[in-house]
């Protein structure tokens, strides 16, 4: 008997990784439905960290945890880690330091796009991630 691939929807997704990253106390994550102004994906999920060590350890993460979904098809900026960018033809996703967050402005390139709501749970936990970061 053969193995079923598992899958997941684009939106189920970006929320598993809007999760993953937030376990690694990513915040300022957004999930945003781009469908009906773009077709270079479907949902973009941005993400800030807070050092470049944080942003490559949340992609490390999301790509060994969505591995048994299917393969990340590409992943730029990783060496680097001050914008990181996974693929995963209809998510795209975004982890950016603090500062390249603000310069590149991808929240404001696509404030045309649909926001969606995240659980009440994981807003919690993205709050607590900001909160631990101010001093």
């Amino acid at each position: 008997m053969k193995a079923e691939k598992l899958s997941l929807t684009a939106l189920e997704r970006a929320m598993r990784c809007a999760e993953l990253a937030a376990d690694k106390k990513g915040y300022d994550i957004r999930v945003v439905d781009i469908t009906r102004i773009s077709t270079i994906a479907d949902l973009l999920v941005i993400i800030s960290g807070q050092s470049e060590k944080q942003n490559q350890a949340i992609c490390d993460h999301i790509r060994k945890e969505l591995k048994k979904f299917g393969k990340v098809q590409g992943i730029e900026g990783e060496t680097e880690g001050k914008w990181i960018v996974m693929d995963y033809s209809d998510v795209l996703v975004h982890i950016f330091h603090e500062e390249q967050r603000r310069r590149y402005d991808l929240d404001g390139l696509w404030e045309k796009g649909e926001e969606k709501a995240l659980p009440a749970d994981l807003k919690a936990t993205i709050a607590a991630n900001a909160e631990s970061f101010r001093y």
